[in-house]
Parts: structure tokens; C-alpha cells; sequence
């Protein structure tokens, strides 16, 4: 799906990089970032991984990037309710786990700029220092 966005955006000087967001259709905070990137007039792709799922190539790039601490949504309704045998003695490989089988776990949204750089959630003012 593409964003509702006009124009699109120059990103470091390049016109050919695709920025991809990834979340859930429904949750509120996609939906304030996929605002924010319409207002803008970014085109974007939009990824439900919810949906469609992710593959372990993506979480492997992301927790190598931005850490398992910051992409594992510990705050969120699906990781509170696991077992506390499942929350314990964490680390990358367990996090990746978790996310892949359920994806609804992974922090929402990720913003991949498409030029190797990464956003994880969404902050207005880090959407705006990235997105000239």
C-alpha cells in the first residue's frame, strides 16, 4: 500500500529510496505517524506485519540496529500476557522469537528511511530531523 503522501521526498539527495512503514493498520500511534507522513507529503510503503507477517531477516536487521530493548514492545497487552517463564532471561535470539511468532510485539511503528537508517516508534520531532 502507499501512503497518501504528494510529491514524495528527496532523501539524502536521492529520489530512488523507497520509506517503508511498519506496524498495524489499526493502532493508534501508526496511525498519528501515517498521518504525520500524509501531512508531509512523504510517500511511503506501508507494511501491516500483523497482516502479513515479517520475516527474520527484517527483526534480525532491526534488533542488529536498534537493539532488541528498543524493538521488543515490552509496554504492549501481548508481551504482558505471556508466561513469566517466557519474559525471563531475555536476550536477542529469545526477543527475535517472541516478535516473529507474534508480531504484534515488535514496537510500532518501524520507519525504515530506505537509505540504512531506521526509526523505531514515532516521535514527531525524530520523524522531522529525518525527514528533511
Amino acid at each position: 500500500m502507499i501512503g497518501k503522501g504528494i510529491g514524495g521526498v528527496e532523501i539524502g539527495g536521492r529520489d530512488d529510496v523507497t520509506v517503508t512503514i511498519y506496524g498495524i493498520k489499526n493502532c493508534d500511534t501508526m496511525k498519528k505517524a501515517r498521518q504525520w507522513l500524509d501531512a508531509k507529503g512523504v510517500s511511503y510503503e506501508f507494511h501491516d506485519y500483523k497482516a502479513t507477517g515479517i520475516d527474520r531477516a527484517h527483526l534480525d536487521r532491526w534488533v542488529g540496529e536498534l537493539g532488541w530493548e528498543t524493538v521488543l514492545n515490552r509496554a504492549g497487552t501481548t508481551f504482558r500476557k505471556l508466561d513469566d517463564a517466557e519474559k525471563q532471561d531475555l536476550d536477542a535470539e529469545k526477543a527475535i522469537g517472541l516478535m516473529q511468532a507474534q508480531p504484534s510485539m515488535i514496537k510500532r511503528p518501524i520507519l525504515d528511511l530506505g537509505d540504512g537508517r531506521l526509526l523505531a516508534g514515532f516521535k514527531p520531532e525524530a520523524y522531522e530531523a529525518a525527514l528533511p
